[in-house]
């Protein structure tokens, strides 16, 4: 599944937009640093390192991410596309190292930007 369809399984209804708004809402609605700094700060800085550098993705999981983000947000975003919590950690968990690999073409996560509106252009190009 590509980053386009699984952004879609996420954001159902509201595709790949509603899916990036999903995944930003799920970690603080901090963008694109938010992301990154929750990750880092959970024991993943080797991989968010590796989607951000050029090379290999390393991946997370589903229990990763059921790590780090609020339980609540979850079960709340999972119940609105009729799948598990388990099920949606693991979409997110997919999601997250091209979304964040696509963002940080320059291997620098943007210092301004990184919200809804920039990833989603960020991933037309």
């Amino acid at each position: 599944m590509n980053l386009t369809d699984t952004l879609g399984k996420i954001g159902g209804q509201k595709g790949q937009q509603g899916g990036v708004a999903a995944i930003t809402q799920l970690f603080g609605n901090e963008g694109l640093q938010g992301i990154v700094a929750s990750l880092r700060s959970n024991g993943m800085g080797k991989q968010v390192q590796s989607w951000i550098a050029n090379g290999k993705n390393l991946p997370i999981t589903g229990a990763d991410v059921k790590r780090v983000v609020d339980p609540s947000a979850l079960s709340k975003m999972a119940q609105q596309q009729e799948m598990t919590p388990d099920e949606m950690a693991d979409y997110v968990a997919r999601a997250l190292p091209q979304l964040v690999d696509q963002a940080t073409p320059n291997g620098q996560v943007p210092k301004q930007g990184g919200n809804v509106d920039a990833l989603v252009g960020m991933l037309k190009k």
